[in-house]
């Protein structure tokens, strides 16, 4: 169990925002916990320091949105040279670009959109991913909202779109076989610091001890209680990443703190 450290990038600038109020729309943005002054290589150059390695960069502005995505893309190379081989990348990747960003020096592409298409799973997207980036350098996130009925279903387009796919065991057997890990936010809660989706990770975790697959849990973290719950569910298999309630994004848990409160998994 370890802490994934995070580089949340929008419009050009490291933030820390409220993930449900995400959208595309050009006239509003997401609400804000953290904007920093500093450039992203900072974050990196702290986290190479401390040995944190396979934490993520998000590229939050869409693709599609050119100018404001240079931007993060401009911010992600600064932290990819500071930290090379160190963290992954995700935002906009394509089996067309994924090597570029692996050239450019993340350990790991970061996938969910490019291999949905109208909210079910593309499989020839997920092979050409696959054969672009190598299944040892891909990561499929599956962050997912809570529908009515109860499950979990996969969320795209930067958690607005829901998908047919619901996290359970079906799911992460099928997928484990095309990827190195997964990471799934549970975006209902991504950034309210109001503590963990404990459905969500009873489920993951459930999943994880019996197959041991990496799991990166990320939304809610608020708490070193939220760790030891984390750990408790998974068996102590499951790394977490912590955003918003970090002291390094304006918040007041401590990373130092943190990292030691992390329980290896058992052997």
């Amino acid at each position: 169990m370890q802490i994934r450290p995070c580089i949340d990038i929008h419009n050009g600038r490291v933030k820390q925002i409220v993930g449900s109020t995400l959208t595309d729309s050009r006239t509003s943005g997401p609400a804000q916990n953290f904007v920093s002054a500093q450039n992203a290589d900072y974050y990196a150059s702290i986290y190479r320091e401390k040995n944190l390695p396979g934490g993520h960069i998000i590229l939050l502005n869409p693709s599609s949105d050119q100018e404001a995505y240079r931007a993060d893309l401009q911010q992600a190379e600064l932290a990819l040279k500071a930290y090379p081989g160190g963290m992954q990348i995700g935002g906009g990747v394509t089996a067309a670009n994924a090597a570029d960003f692996l050239r450019m020096g993340a350990s790991h592409v970061i996938v969910t959109s490019f291999v949905f298409r109208e909210g079910r799973l593309d499989r020839e997207r997920l092979h050409a991913l696959q054969q672009a980036a190598g299944r040892e350098h891909l990561v499929l996130d599956l962050s997912c909202r809570r529908v009515p009925d109860g499950h979990f279903m996969v969320v795209t387009d930067r958690w607005q779109k829901l998908t047919d796919m619901q996290i359970c065991a079906d799911t992460l057997d099928a997928l484990a076989e095309h990827c190195d890990e997964f990471l799934i936010h549970a975006a209902d809660v991504e950034g309210k610091k109001s503590g963990i989706q404990e459905d969500l990770v009873r489920i993951l975790g459930d999943w994880q001890q019996k197959s041991g697959f990496p799991i990166t849990y990320a939304g809610g973290v608020h708490a070193l209680t939220d760790i030891d719950r984390i750990a408790a569910l998974s068996g102590g298999r499951m790394d977490v990443t912590v955003g918003s309630a970090l002291d390094l994004f304006g918040g007041s848990l401590d990373l130092d703190a943190l990292v030691k409160r992390m329980k290896p998994a058992p052997a």
